[in-house]
């Protein structure tokens, strides 16, 4: 595990509990390289200050800790209540998160995997640096992954089902720090027509 020289405890959270019903099957075992979704963002995600990583999985999730070649020590969450929408994964990791004493998390949907690592680096160092809620942007666009500090995780937790964490960007936006992204921070692949464009 990796410490920062801030004595922050930062959790990385990868959402790969969705259905993919668009792709016809789970988004964390689309093929990139020889890698797949879930293993190429948890490969991401190894960067300095991270202390832990999580996967929480719900459809078919035994199929993709077998086929999806993820590191063992990524923390596995099973979230039963998956079709309830991506809040409940949110709140699974959350608890994962804060069981492992984390003091922020990053929340990264495994859609995302072409995010560069210097995006990370920097959602991370507004973490440490004190920010409650870090969002890299790319041409006026959110994207991923969002870092959330322990002190806001209890409107994380208060969010409603049909708004989520974007809720708390919304009603807290003295709460954001905004930091540079790049393409792959707002390229998810959720449609057979993006995974080609992903590939090509």
């Amino acid at each position: 595990m990796c410490f920062n020289g801030s004595g922050m405890r930062i959790a990385a959270v990868i959402l790969a509990a969705g259905e993919g019903r668009r792709m016809g099957g789970p988004k964390a075992l689309l093929r990139v390289g020889a890698s797949t979704f879930l293993a190429r963002t948890a490969a991401l995600l190894a960067r300095p200050g991270v202390a832990i990583r999580i996967a929480v999985l719900g459809h078919e999730a035994d199929c993709v800790v077998a086929e999806s070649g993820i590191p063992e020590e990524v923390t596995i969450v099973h979230n039963p209540r998956y079709r309830e929408g991506m809040l409940t994964s949110v709140l699974a990791g959350l608890g994962a998160a804060e069981a492992a004493g984390a003091d922020a998390v990053l929340l990264h949907p495994v859609d995302h995997p072409r995010v560069g690592t210097a995006t990370i680096d920097r959602v991370v160092s507004a973490l440490e640096g004190g920010g409650k809620i870090v969002v890299p942007s790319f041409q006026n666009r959110r994207g991923h992954p969002g870092g959330f500090a322990r002190a806001i995780w209890t409107e994380l937790r208060g969010a409603s089902p049909d708004r989520g964490a974007r809720a708390v960007l919304a009603d807290h936006p003295a709460w954001v720090i905004h930091v540079e992204g790049d393409a792959g921070c707002v390229a998810g692949v959720n449609t057979p027509e993006d995974y080609e464009r992903h590939l090509r």
